[in-house]
């Protein structure tokens, strides 16, 4: 028996009672929907690795560098990967001519990894296809779904 410490008991989200309880069981009955809709429902990852030909790290790498072009070593931080793994990585996207590297404007020791317009195409194909919704999404009801706009805006707001 849970005790109380004020409020009402068996209210939801009243610090001391049994509501906690219920509280905390729907919010991980929410995250493992969530979790199933993202990553089992919906593979976006298996479909864009697919699409592209390359693992998803490969197209992890190649948006984050579409989007900035960035030394090797801010590469491996962004990747959160070790320098030798991401060079792997990079000599493969050269090989494929989605990538290239380019010598750094102040720093003759380092290279800057830039985007081809090859390379720029299979980010922005990447991109398309892991911003498609899931069905499921798209079909609830305009009210449904600007609540859960709504809700996703506010528990991602610290990101």
């Amino acid at each position: 028996m849970t005790k109380t410490t004020g409020g009402t008991p068996g209210t939801p989200g009243t610090p001391g009672t049994a509501g906690t309880d219920d509280a905390t069981a729907t919010a991980e009955r929410v995250w493992r929907r969530l979790r199933a809709l993202v990553l089992e429902q919906n593979e976006r990852r298996k479909e864009t690795a697919d699409a592209l030909g390359m693992s998803f790290f490969r197209v992890k790498a190649l948006r984050r560098i579409a989007a900035e072009p960035m030394r090797m070593s801010e590469l491996a931080v962004e990747l959160g990967s070790d320098r030798p793994y991401v060079t792997l990585v990079v000599d493969d996207l050269v090989k494929r001519g989605l990538v290239e590297r380019n010598p750094h404007p102040t720093d003759r020791r380092s290279k800057i990894v830039t985007v081809t317009p090859d390379g720029k195409a299979a980010a922005a194909r990447a991109d398309a296809i892991l911003s498609t919704p899931p069905d499921a999404v798209s079909a609830l009801p305009p009210e449904d779904l600007a609540a859960l706009d709504r809700i996703t805006a506010v528990i991602t707001a610290g990101d």
